[in-house]
């Protein structure tokens, strides 16, 4: 099973989901704006691969934020409290296939891991 989250307007999303379709494989796409994100769920990505890989803080979302909300980002109890208010600064795409997850889209890196 492969889900794919993110926001659908995201330009990163929207290659990775043409991607995904062009190579034939069967995903689901979670709308983490629109169905949010559960916090069990939030732990998991961020005892997989991180709180500094998962916090997009380039993006025009984290810049806008307060020098407290910024703060908030420095601890994973804290973060996913953040994360769930403002889903925008996850970066994006995550990918999880068969438990294994992946953030952002490198077409060559997915070729490798689907065998494409």
């Amino acid at each position: 099973m492969i889900t794919l989250y993110g926001i659908p307007n995201c330009d990163t999303v929207k290659k990775a989901r043409l991607w995904l379709t062009a190579n034939d494989l069967d995903f689901q796409f979670h709308d983490f704006k629109k169905q949010g994100v559960d916090a069990a769920l939030l732990q998991r990505w961020i005892a997989d691969i991180g709180l500094d890989k998962l916090i997009n803080r380039a993006g025009t979302t984290w810049r806008a934020l307060s020098d407290a909300e910024k703060a908030q980002a420095a601890s994973a109890e804290s973060a996913i409290a953040l994360l769930q208010v403002k889903p925008s600064i996850i970066k994006r795409p995550v990918l999880d296939h068969a438990g294994k997850l992946s953030v952002g889209f490198k077409a060559e890196i997915w070729q490798e891991a689907f065998g494409k």
